[in-house]
């Protein structure tokens, strides 16, 4: 049953609890909200260029072979475009096995990656700090690894939405929770 818990202007933050007879299955969603202003650029770009088309077809010295390669050079760049948008991001921990991060595209891919219980040593909180912005991450370090493994790689929620899902790691990961530096 999935529990809405926080929302802001960017993303939806879904809480989802499974009760299964030998265990729990604990499902965060962050679900990116859709941005109009790129919907509204996306199609007057597509008319624009819609438009450049078929003014050159009506001009008749070109070639039609230039004009397909126009139309698909446009529709490839619109897919290429599409297949990069996040819809959501999910992180799926069950307690007895491990942690599953996924991604999912707006063009019906998903990306998974699966974290065996006993690799995690402990997620953190991390501040990052650019010349431009600052923003927090939830990260896991995993045993055998150099890097800290991001659980969200491509969206950036705000810390109130981070909060639950690093103490639900911290819970079955059987790491201190406390916000002590």
């Amino acid at each position: 049953m999935a529990e809405k818990h926080n929302a802001n202007s960017r993303y939806i933050y879904l809480h989802e609890t499974d009760k299964l007879p030998a265990q729990a299955v604990d499902i965060h969603h962050l679900v990116t909200r859709k941005n109009h202003r790129w919907t509204v650029v996306a199609s007057f770009s597509a008319f624009v260029f819609l438009l450049n088309v078929f003014y050159l077809m009506l001009k008749q010295d070109i070639l039609v072979s230039v004009l397909l390669l126009y139309l698909i050079t446009g529709v490839a760049f619109l897919k290429l475009l599409r297949q990069k948008i996040v819809e959501k991001e999910c992180v799926v921990i069950i307690p007895a096995f491990g942690v599953q991060l996924e991604t999912h595209y707006r063009s019906g891919r998903a990306v998974r990656h699966f974290v065996p219980i006993d690799k995690i040593l402990k997620p953190v909180l991390n501040e990052c700090v650019t010349p431009v912005t600052c923003y927090w991450s939830l990260a896991l370090i995993v045993r055998e690894e150099d890097e800290l493994m991001l659980v969200f790689k491509e969206v950036r929620p705000p810390l109130k939405m981070l909060l639950p899902i690093w103490k639900a790691l911290c819970a079955a990961t059987d790491s201190s929770g406390s916000l002590e530096t």
